[in-house]
């Protein structure tokens, strides 16, 4: 059987749903190193001890239906549509309120509300909102792109990227927004990770999905530059890029 040709790649990998963080259809197209924390599994511990939770930014809710016990109040909020049906599907079920609301509007919850706030690769983090919808003695425990992550991608299709750029993102600006919030933080973990892709198609629905990394990403606007790392891909078999993530876990003082 004859190689998909590039037009029949970036066909397939325009046509996949890019609703919620179900990453599943990149087996075997693409992979991604994981951070030795295990953040799906420090969150399931978290919420077994909770009472009231809220997961912000939950996208499809994959992450936070992963876990084995929720907390009797537990709710979860995201701000595209799609994602807050197919979250209100798969979360409803097991009792969890998903809230629509944008990603930079004020949380919708009483001050204090809360005693554990995560969030799973947030665009923006709030601290101040965050702080406020905690109780004393509450945990925010995040895990966030780092700083830098797969510029080698970003790069190929934008050219070298300024310096604000390169600094966005950095985990001890985090540590100093979180202590004007008035958190403590008490982890602050960063890791370095190989991403690799092994076909266009994959990197056209990476694109569409992380929206982030090339800002307005259409393959028809980027055309010339898809064939170009599509030969590349062809002839070395796969373009290698680095991820970079941290971990940061910050608590409110008890009273």
């Amino acid at each position: 059987m004859d190689a998909p040709t590039f037009d029949e790649l970036i066909a397939e990998g325009d046509a996949v749903p890019v609703d919620g963080w179900d990453f599943s259809w990149f087996e075997g197209r693409a992979t991604e190193a994981r951070p030795s924390w295990g953040y799906a599994r420090g969150l399931a511990r978290r919420l077994a001890r909770a009472t009231a939770a809220l997961d912000i930014q939950t996208g499809g809710g994959e992450v936070l239906h992963s876990a084995p016990v929720l907390p009797p109040l537990t709710v979860a909020t995201e701000g595209w549509p799609p994602n807050v049906s197919k979250a209100t599907a798969l979360l409803g079920p097991r009792g969890v309120a998903v809230v629509a609301s944008p990603q930079d509007a004020p949380l919708p919850f009483a001050d204090g509300t809360f005693d554990l706030v995560t969030s799973r690769h947030p665009v923006r983090t709030h601290w101040d909102e965050i702080a406020r919808v905690l109780r004393p003695g509450g945990t925010y425990y995040s895990q966030q792109v780092g700083p830098e992550s797969v510029f080698e991608l970003a790069g190929h299709f934008l050219g070298p990227l300024p310096d604000e750029a390169r600094r966005a993102r950095d985990p001890d600006q985090a540590r100093t927004a979180a202590h004007a919030a008035g958190l403590d933080v008490v982890d602050l973990r960063t890791a370095r990770l190989r991403v690799e892709f092994h076909d266009i198609a994959a990197v056209v629905h990476f694109l569409r999905k992380v929206v982030w990394i090339v800002p307005g990403f259409t393959t028809a606007a980027h055309l010339p530059r898809l064939r170009t790392l599509h030969d590349r891909i062809t002839a070395q078999g796969s373009f290698v890029a680095n991820s970079t993530r941290f971990l940061i876990e910050a608590r409110k003082p008890n009273l």
